[in-house]
């Protein structure tokens, strides 16, 4: 587009003119979303100013929003704007949630079919502490499908409120406060939030492409650590696989020190037919094995499931579950359930997956060297390394540019072996949405390297 700004503001520089006059135009509509803006070199020529003078300004405009701009293509007028105090909010990309729209279209039919079962007042008295025997059966074969956990038995499996109840009641069980908790280096947050709230200390292992390093367990195993919290399976926030001579190596390590292994394998079911199968099956006796419906069906369920390494633990857990909670809830798992046994859980799993498969491909395209790839592209959450305080740099920018993404500093155990941010694919409204969000998280990126490149003398 032929636009030569006119530099009326009462800004005090040429650059604060030239700002507000392409602030202006964008509110006024002279410019539309989309239209691609003169080339620096054209505009200054055009303004009988400083390249440099634009060049701060276009990057400027990326960093509030107002603009998009991609290396080899040019800058252009944002899509949409999320404007301070507007009440849309900036597009979120910071929770690891999966598209809504597969599950929410089934909803109402299988309240409407759960409706006229004969036994549906059993669901709405108290359940048992490990939950319905039948949400149990249902539960072993579904994880069988997704898992690949060949070995899920009902009568060690309880249903728990969603992994993280599942999580807490595992550490309650294995923990005293100034127990060390081994991790990856990164790692899901909502473990240092019960080590917080437990006072447990936490250690971050080193990592390489394939998740957790066994020397590095065996070190910390030697020193007398003794849990050990991993996500073998597409890493948060890493996207990593563990494969299987390191997934043997590891239940090996845990054997020699008698370590106990909670295993969280929430995304396996992005990972069908591309994952060994769990550390779970490896070391059945030393390992609390954790699964449930938030990140493959809807997170609104809350129902995870636990699956205990023998009979003792399974008491004692159950003795908590009594003591804290009496029991769990009924109803989502009734739903989970019906899913499960109907086939309608399979088809979700695979629409969301085909819809994170297409949404990970846009963002490849867009980020490009900037990702480092997930192990499978049905991940529904990227990595993008980069040192510490540039990532909190980054999020800053995009949070201005009306993207949320990952707080960098939530995942870090060891920062100091690894930084970046995590970007969630999932909460998006539609890909179209997800696009104009990643462009936003381009201009962020590139904005960051010409802050670094402005320093260099």
């Amino acid at each position: 587009m032929n636009w030569t700004p006119v530099l009326d503001d009462d800004a005090t520089t040429v650059s604060g003119r030239l700002l507000a006059a392409l602030r202006r135009d964008i509110d006024e509509g002279v410019l539309m979303p989309g239209t691609r803006l003169p080339p620096h070199r054209d505009l200054a020529h055009r303004l009988g100013v400083g390249i440099g003078t634009v060049t701060s300004v276009y990057g400027e405009a990326a960093r509030q929003g107002l603009l998009t701009a991609t290396v080899g293509r040019g800058s252009f007028v944002a899509e949409t704007m999320s404007k301070p105090g507007g009440g849309d909010g900036p597009i979120e990309l910071s929770r690891n949630l999966p598209p809504l729209t597969f599950s929410q279209r089934r909803f109402g039919p299988t309240l409407a079919k759960l409706s006229k079962r004969s036994d549906l007042a059993q669901f709405i008295d108290y359940a048992p502490p490990a939950g319905h025997e039948a949400h149990r059966r249902s539960a072993a074969n579904w994880l069988r499908r997704v898992s690949g956990l060949s070995d899920a038995r009902p009568d060690r499996l309880l249903i728990t409120t969603g992994g993280q109840q599942a999580m807490a009641l595992t550490f309650d069980i294995l923990c005293r406060p100034g127990d060390m908790i081994m991790t990856e280096a990164a790692t899901y947050f909502g473990v240092r939030s019960i080590a917080q709230e437990g006072g447990y200390r936490t250690a971050g292992l080193a990592m390489d492409d394939q998740g957790l390093l066994p020397e590095a367990l065996d070190r910390a195993a030697a020193a007398g650590a003794r849990v050990l919290y991993t996500l073998p399976t597409l890493q948060n926030p890493t996207g990593r696989i563990m494969g299987s001579e390191r997934r043997a190596e590891i239940a090996a390590i845990a054997r020699k020190h008698g370590v106990w292994i909670v295993e969280d394998d929430l995304y396996s079911a992005f990972a069908i037919g591309n994952a060994p199968p769990p550390l779970a099956a490896y070391a059945p006796e030393r390992c609390f094995y954790i699964n449930g419906t938030s990140k493959a069906l809807a997170p609104g369920l809350r129902t995870g499931f636990l699956i205990l390494p023998d009979n003792d633990h399974l008491d004692r857990a159950l003795r908590r579950i009594r003591a804290h909670v009496y029991a769990p809830s009924a109803m989502g798992a009734l739903i989970g359930s019906q899913w499960m046994e109907d086939g309608t859980a399979d088809e979700i799993v695979g629409e969301i997956q085909a819809e994170v498969l297409a949404r990970g491909q846009i963002a490849a395209e867009r980020l490009g060297s900037a990702l480092s790839p997930p192990a499978d592209p049905r991940c529904p959450h990227l990595w993008l390394p980069m040192p510490e305080l540039e990532a909190e740099r980054f999020a800053a920018r995009a949070m201005r540019a009306g993207v949320e993404v990952t707080p960098p500093s939530a995942p870090l155990i060891d920062p100091s072996s690894i930084s970046g941010v995590r970007l969630c694919l999932g909460m998006a409204t539609d890909r179209a949405q997800l696009g104009v969000a990643l462009d936003r998280v381009v201009a962020a990126l590139d904005a960051g390297r010409t802050e670094v490149a402005a320093t260099v003398i």
